[in-house]
């Protein structure tokens, strides 16, 4: 098993973060979310001599987790597994965390994500750093992407199927005191919604796609990522403002950055920006991540 280093939380919090990955190993990946922590395994039960281990590491990173919670990783398709509290109460699994300053709220009970993907934060670092006018955040969840650029002055849109996530959304507006004004959510298929915007003309100088593997759009139909990811990049392409920027983004197995970029120059893209990993996650999966610029 691979720990990040303990110290490395204090440079962390330096930055106004509260969320790290804390260790990984085959099949496992413990993951701290302010106060609290997951545990993400595919044994029938997590050992008492693994939560000894986790509580020695929180010692020497000078935190306190008030809270632990487990789940199964999901294996095939269909399978799910409600995570369950190890430590705390389990009507007490929602609190809200930092990440490079911004505030978000985190349910341990969400089931697969509980609120943020912190394989992303590097992402969301570049993009504050380019200070976008308008970003277009599709498949967008939780909105953490839509909130970075509401955080500098951008104007949003944040499209994804789930109602319930986008609600998540805008209380993560409210949680950074940021006025709903500018900020729009659509709950639709954004392979349904990307030709209204190219019909209304509208452009945007940042794009997220960040596609599940594999999802059934509003009317049943099929999406994966392998085969239609670089149709959503053509789409994506023709509402982006030339010289803005593109994070293609995937979990896919099958897909490399090689890959990504290949879709990229097909679609006639010849810029790319990688983000180097944090320390905390250099061990464990993360997502498969290319930025393009728009020609």
């Amino acid at each position: 098993m691979i720990w990040t280093p303990p110290e490395y939380v204090a440079e962390l919090e330096g930055e106004g973060t509260t969320v790290c990955r804390i260790a990984s190993a085959e099949g496992l990946r413990i993951e701290r979310f302010g106060p609290g922590a997951i545990i993400s395994h595919r044994e029938r039960e997590v050992r008492p001599e693994l939560i000894d281990r986790l509580d020695a590491w929180t010692t020497r990173a000078g935190i306190a987790l008030d809270r632990i919670y487990e789940r199964q990783l999901v294996i095939g398709p269909g399978e799910t597994d409600k995570p369950r509290p190890l430590r705390g109460d389990e009507l007490d699994s929602v609190l809200t965390v930092q990440e490079l300053g911004l505030r978000y709220e985190v349910d341990f009970l969400a089931g697969y994500s509980c609120g943020l993907f912190i394989d992303q934060r590097q992402n969301r670092k570049y993009l504050l750093g380019l200070r976008p006018r308008r970003v277009l955040n599709t498949f967008s969840y939780t909105c953490a992407f839509s909130i970075a650029a509401a955080s500098v002055g951008a104007e949003t849109l944040s499209v994804d199927l789930a109602k319930i996530a986008l609600a998540r959304g805008r209380r993560n507006l409210e949680l950074n005191g940021i006025a709903p004004e500018g900020h729009r959510f659509i709950a639709d298929d954004v392979l349904d919604v990307l030709p209204r915007l190219i019909r209304r003309g509208e452009k945007y100088d940042a794009i997220i796609l960040d596609p599940p593997t594999f999802a059934r759009g509003a009317k049943g139909r099929p999406f994966r990522v392998e085969r239609d990811m670089e149709k959503l990049l053509s789409l994506a392409l023709e509402v982006g403002t030339p010289g803005g920027w593109i994070l293609l983004s995937t979990n896919a197995s099958e897909l490399q950055v090689r890959d990504l970029r290949s879709m990229a120059r097909r679609q006639g893209c010849d810029r790319f920006h990688e983000e180097a990993l944090p320390n905390d996650l250099t061990h464990g999966p993360v997502s498969t991540t290319v930025w393009v610029q728009i020609p």
